[in-house]
């Protein structure tokens, strides 16, 4: 790993925690909802919410589709029970089948439809519970684009979004999510047997590694690669960012100035 990326997993879950309390008592709130996947990054914010604020104000949604893998959510609510949780099942099949009914619908747009009617039933939630929603999402997601946007990708605040995804896998060893979950592949569970990283066409460990020189630290493509990258692998996650640019920064509007009538 590079020594870049090499975390202080102590002093960085300090520093959630704190973050956590401050984003929700400047909001005058005291409660958080997320939902769990059954994947890394929303164990660790699981973990770190219930550090932060104790159990009792967290809580905890699993949200199956029919097609979702059913160890998915046995992973969920085990790591929920391991942290005091009780999660609320909540099956969003009868919300996306209309639209999953259309016979032209691709992988891509189902994808984008489970997501938004998983964050549409966590913000439900949380105006239910008088709670924000805390956003599971990490650096490496973000800079690739890898989310669905007003989807994965909505939230009141996002603890582990400064995290590339190594820095995810180790502060969850360090905090004790359960070791199924940081061992297992890591995949949106979106449709049957999908992977994030047979998606995208690179580890993890690559892009982590890839996305870190191009952006901290400001190296052009062919210096990354003589770091012992594959040039095309390096060009391909340049790409990812550039062509999901529009994804992180907010909706374009015209300024007021020019407005007014002559």
């Amino acid at each position: 790993m590079l020594k870049g990326l090499t975390l202080d997993c102590e002093r960085e879950r300090a520093r959630i925690v704190a973050f956590i309390r401050d984003q929700l008592a400047a909001a005058g709130y005291s409660r958080v909802v997320l939902g769990l996947s059954g994947g890394l990054d929303s164990a660790l914010t699981a973990a770190l919410c219930v550090q932060a604020l104790g159990a009792a104000n967290v809580h905890a949604v699993t949200m199956p589709h029919r097609t979702s893998n059913p160890e998915s959510e046995l992973h969920a609510t085990a790591q929920a029970r391991a942290l005091g949780l009780d999660p609320l099942r909540f099956d969003i099949t009868g919300v996306v089948e209309p639209y999953l009914a259309d016979p032209s619908i691709t992988d891509l747009r189902r994808g984008n439809l489970m997501a938004r009617a998983r964050m549409m039933t966590l913000f439900d939630q949380a105006a239910a519970l008088r709670a924000l929603v805390a956003g599971t999402s990490n650096r490496t997601e973000y800079l690739l684009g890898y989310f669905t946007m007003f989807g994965d990708s909505a939230a009141s605040f996002e603890p582990l979004m400064h995290l590339y995804k190594c820095q995810v896998k180790a502060l969850s060893r360090h905090v004790g999510v359960l070791e199924v979950i940081v061992n297992k592949a890591p995949s949106a569970d979106l449709w049957p047997g999908q992977t994030d990283e047979g998606e995208l066409g690179y580890t993890y460990a690559e892009a982590d590694a890839i996305l870190y020189l191009l952006t901290e630290r400001a190296l052009p493509p062919p210096e990354v690669a003589a770091r012992g990258y594959a040039l095309a692998t390096v060009e391909a996650v340049q790409r990812k960012m550039r062509s999901t640019a529009f994804k992180r920064v907010p909706p374009p509007f015209l300024s007021t100035d020019g407005r007014h009538a002559l």
